[in-house]
C-alpha cells in the first residue's frame, strides 16, 4: 500500500521539492517525469548555489510557502534519520504528500507517520529496498534492510598494513596476528583489526565478523574502526585482516566482502597469503589476486605469507620468491620477522 513499484506513481505525485542535495537528490530528479522544483539541503555551504536546476534553500516551509509544490521528496542518507523525519512532520502537517527512502525513512519504523498522513488526507510512500521481490524468489529475506551505518569517509594516520589472501582457509588470520607479535616485539605501539568472530587470539584490539554486515557497510566498518583506534591508542602501525579473496573460483560469494575490507583499510601495503596445493579450496593464484588488489585499492603487495600446512618440501618458498619477484616466508616458522623488516623498509621509504 506504501511501496512505490513503478516512477507512474510519481509523476502522478508531481511537483516535487526534494529534501538533500547529494547523489539520492539527484537521481530522484533524474527520474523520467519528475518535475522538482526545489531542494532543501542542511549543509550552510550548498544554500544558494544550483542544483539540478532550481537554488537550493535551508527552508522547507519557505519553499512550501514560494513554490506550487504538491509533494516532499525526502532523500537523505542513512545516519540522518533525524532530519528526514523533522521534514516529514513539516511536509505532512502542511498538506503535502511525501516520499521517502529506506535509507531516509523506513515506514516500517515509523508508523506513526502513515497515521499521521491519514490524518491530514494526504499520501506517505516509500521508495523500498523491494525485499519482497528477494523473497518471492528465494522463498527467505531479511526482515529489513541491513545496511545500517552512516557512511563515513575517515583516512587513517599510522600506515596501515592489509593481510590479504588468494583463498579462504590460507593464513590470513596468522599472518596478522603474527606481524602484530613481531611489530610489539620492536617496540611499536601496535593495532589490530581482525574482521572473523573467530579473531580471539592476542595481539587483537577489534574483532567483528564483517561477512555479518551488509557489504554496503563493511568500508565504514573498517574506517570507524580504526578512527577508534587511533583515538585510543594512537598506533604506530594498524594491520587489517581480510577475508576470503577477490579472485577464488570455488567460493564467489565472500569476493565482494573483501574488496570491502580492502577499500575501508586503505592500505599504504598488502601482505597475500597462499596456501599451495589447498586441499578444499580453489584459488586462482598469486600473479592473479596481487592483480586484483592492486587494481580495487592504490596499494602494492610487498610480501607472500605461505600456508605450508601438510607440505614436507620446503623449497616451495625460493620457488615463489624467484617465481614472483617477492619476499615469501613461512609467517610460523620465523617468517613474520622478515616480513615485517620488509614492511620498515617500506614506510621508511614514504
Amino acid at each position: 500500500m506504501h511501496i512505490l513499484s513503478s516512477v507512474e506513481e510519481l509523476q502522478e505525485l508531481n511537483p516535487f521539492i526534494i529534501i538533500g542535495c547529494g547523489g539520492g537528490g539527484e537521481k530522484f530528479a533524474n527520474f523520467e517525469g519528475v518535475e522538482a522544483v526545489g531542494f532543501v539541503d542542511d549543509d550552510p555551504r550548498k544554500h544558494g548555489t544550483e542544483f539540478c536546476g532550481c537554488t537550493v534553500s535551508s527552508s522547507l516551509l519557505d519553499l512550501i510557502d514560494r513554490t506550487d509544490a504538491r509533494s516532499v521528496a525526502i532523500m537523505l542518507p542513512i545516519g540522518a534519520e533525524g532530519a528526514a523525519l523533522k521534514y516529514a512532520v513539516q511536509a505532512i502537517s502542511e498538506g503535502k504528500n511525501v516520499v521517502t527512502s529506506f535509507r531516509s525513512l523506513p515506514l516500517s519504523e515509523n508508523t506513526s507517520l502513515i497515521k499521521l498522513s491519514e490524518q491530514m488526507n494526504v499520501k506517505i510512500k516509500e521508495i523500498s529496498p523491494r525485499l519482497d521481490n528477494i523473497k518471492k524468489i528465494f522463498g527467505v529475506a531479511p526482515s529489513r534492510c541491513t545496511e545500517v551505518l552512516p557512511k563515513i569517509n575517515y583516512r587513517h594516520r599510522a600506515p596501515v598494513v592489509f593481510v590479504g589472501g588468494t583463498s579462504q582457509e590460507c593464513g590470513k588470520r596468522t599472518t596478522t596476528r603474527l606481524l602484530g607479535k613481531e611489530a610489539m616485539k620492536r617496540g611499536l605501539e601496535v593495532g589490530v583489526i581482525s574482521t572473523d568472530e573467530m579473531g580471539l587470539e592476542q595481539p587483537v584490539d577489534i574483532n567483528f565478523r564483517a561477512g555479518s554486515l551488509s557489504v554496503m557497510d563493511v568500508a565504514a566498518a573498517i574506517m570507524g574502526a580504526m578512527r577508534y583506534l587511533e583515538e585510543e591508542k594512537d598506533p604506530d602501525i594498524i594491520f587489517v585482516e581480510g577475508q576470503s579473496s577477490l579472485t577464488e573460483r570455488g567460493n564467489l560469494h565472500p569476493r565482494g566482502l573483501s574488496a570491502s575490507i580492502l577499500i575501508g583499510a586503505m592500505p599504504e601495503f598488502t601482505v597475500l597469503c597462499h596456501r599451495p596445493n589447498h586441499p578444499y579450496r580453489e584459488p586462482r593464484g598469486v600473479s592473479e589476486e596481487i592483480r586484483a588488489i592492486e587494481a580495487i585499492e592504490p596499494t602494492r603487495v610487498i610480501g607472500i605469507s605461505l600456508n605450508l600446512r601438510n607440505m614436507k618440501d620446503r623449497t616451495v618458498i625460493k620457488r615463489y620468491e624467484e617465481r614472483f619477484g617477492l619476499p615469501a616466508v613461512d609467517v610460523k616458522n620465523g617468517g613474520s620477522s622478515r616480513l615485517m623488516d620488509v614492511i620498515m623498509d617500506c614506510i621508511g621509504e614514504i
